[in-house]
């Protein structure tokens, strides 16, 4: 009956890391999707900008920029904060998109370790679990799932070998 329960528990682990891992490449599938429709946004956002610097600045807008936050306007020296917002967004952005261009296996590790925060929370509040059924994300879920049930099955035979140690030993009087 133990082994029967020990082999359930071993299965329900390595079911549970399966689940977990195929969610690894949906995570970033997601994460992506976002990125990019930030970056388009703020883009669009900072087109008009750019038309103006265009006309009056050979293109740079940071000449703009700096022309915004010299005017006397008040108006104008406010917008200088916010034309100064748009363009260090579109170069995260772009930073972020440049990161998810590389391998599988960077991008998933930029995506857990290093992802641009706001965007990472957005893409969890919003995300909806799923069960993708392609090559990547099968590698992900069988990887999770060994890794996990080999974990905790060690953990437990570490915790079990720790009881056994700490257990008063009987010895045996040979007189």
């Amino acid at each position: 009956m133990k082994k029967l329960c020990i082999d359930y528990l071993r299965l329900t682990l390595f079911c549970s890391g399966l689940l977990i891992g195929i969610q690894v490449p949906a995570v970033v599938d997601q994460y992506e999707k976002r990125v990019d429709a930030q970056l388009t946004e703020a883009q669009a956002i900072l087109a008009g900008f750019q038309q103006t610097a265009e006309r009056y600045f050979q293109g740079d807008i940071q000449a703009l920029l700096k022309h915004y936050e010299l005017s006397e306007d008040a108006v104008f020296r406010h917008d200088a904060q916010n034309i100064r917002y748009i363009t260090e967004r579109v170069s995260s952005l772009e930073a972020e998109q440049n990161a998810l261009l590389q391998s599988a296996i960077h991008r998933v590790f930029h995506v857990l370790v290093t992802p641009e925060r706001e965007t990472f929370r957005q893409t969890m509040e919003q995300y909806s679990y799923m069960i993708l059924i392609d090559l990547q994300a099968l590698v992900w879920g069988v990887l999770f799932g060994f890794l996990s049930a080999t974990l905790v099955e060690g953990i437990l035979h570490l915790f079990g070998y720790c009881v056994m140690c700490l257990r008063p030993h009987k010895h045996k009087d040979n007189t």
